[in-house]
């Protein structure tokens, strides 16, 4: 009596069975209006489509009585089934995997954008980047990294893969050009390179803030033998990833301050912001801005010391560079790293 006076009371006042209750009414609403919007979507692009754009015979235009392809022209073109395809369009409960979607995506003609709408509407993650596509933004990335200079700033794919990074960035953290071709990722620079464990000042919670980052990506790209591969190289290499991967850590980014101890300016506070281009969703860009007009100060000078007696020769400079706190002139090489001088010591971390 007293189980069944609980729960009339939690339905009563609004406890927690009746919360549970509205939060698992709100998702199954939020899945049936995502599905409806599917189907929409695939209503909509089926029908802007004729037979000439699909390689079929136009025939006799009477003969169609709705605008656009047959549901079973689309289903035959995508290699799925007439019923399941109608009730994707109907917007039915039923699920549909990565093979089917992207099947579907090459069938009605979708575009980038589209593709990656279609993906998000079946619950899925992005599209991967044709190979090819994915080397043009690399010199609009670099540009952006090197104007957020005196801050160091890193850009990185899916899978923490480095695909920029600016002057700073090498010399108060880590070049990740001394990394292996193949290995340049922010987890196995932080797990691997005992020079960054060495300076940075607290690197197990940042390390744990890492991966547990990495656990939520992987979580939307289920699957994925990139990062499948990554976690298994990693648990072979080091006994902390492989201990604390088992654990199972999730975490999404929290603002967070880095200390790091430089062999040149001293201990400094290094405030992490985490930005994701509009145009790439997908990137990650990594701000680390020294906190305070003292860190500042010495990342500055810092920068125009190597400038003045160690930086990339005079006449390697790309066009608009910043006279100060930017990247030293010079073409960059891939990484978007000016070139080292033979005598200049390299800089763990």
């Amino acid at each position: 009596m007293k189980d069944h006076g609980r729960h009339d009371n939690e339905r009563a006042s609004g406890g927690p069975g009746t919360r549970a209750a509205s939060h698992a009414s709100g998702r199954r609403a939020r899945a049936s209006d995502r599905r409806a919007e599917l189907g929409a979507f695939l209503r909509a692009r089926r029908a802007r489509l004729r037979p000439a754009d699909v390689g079929l015979p136009e025939g006799e235009p009477a003969l169609r009585r709705t605008p656009g392809l047959r549901r079973e022209e689309i289903a035959e073109l995508s290699g799925v089934g007439v019923t399941w395809y109608t009730y994707l369009e109907q917007g039915r409960d039923i699920s549909a995997s990565a093979q089917v979607i992207d099947a579907l995506a090459r069938a009605l003609l979708l575009d980038p954008d589209e593709h990656r709408h279609l993906r998000d509407l079946a619950g899925l993650a992005p599209p991967d980047t044709p190979s090819g596509e994915g080397e043009r933004p690399r010199d609009r990335l670099r540009r952006l990294v090197d104007a957020a200079a005196p801050n160091a700033a890193s850009v990185y794919d899916a899978r923490f893969d480095y695909l920029a990074w600016n002057t700073p960035y090498a010399l108060l953290r880590h070049d990740p050009l001394t990394l292996p071709p193949g290995r340049r990722n922010l987890l196995w620079m932080m797990f691997t390179d005992a020079g960054n464990r060495a300076r940075m000042v607290h690197w197990e919670p940042a390390a744990r803030a890492v991966i547990s980052q990495f656990r939520a990506a992987m979580g939307r790209r289920p699957g994925d033998p990139a990062f499948t591969a990554l976690v298994a190289e990693l648990s072979e290499v080091s006994p902390e990833f492989r201990e604390w991967w088992a654990d199972y850590p999730v975490r999404r980014f929290r603002p967070a301050t880095v200390t790091i101890d430089h062999p040149e300016i001293g201990r400094l506070d290094l405030e992490v912001f985490q930005l994701r281009p509009a145009e790439h969703p997908d990137l990650l860009l990594v701000l680390q801005v020294p906190a305070g007009e003292d860190g500042r100060r010495r990342v500055s000078s810092l920068l125009d010391g190597r400038r003045d007696f160690g930086g990339a020769p005079k006449d390697s400079a790309p066009k608009g560079s910043a006279p100060k706190g930017g990247a030293p002139k010079g073409g960059a090489p891939k990484g978007g790293l000016p070139a080292r001088r033979p005598g200049n010591r390299p800089h763990p971390g």
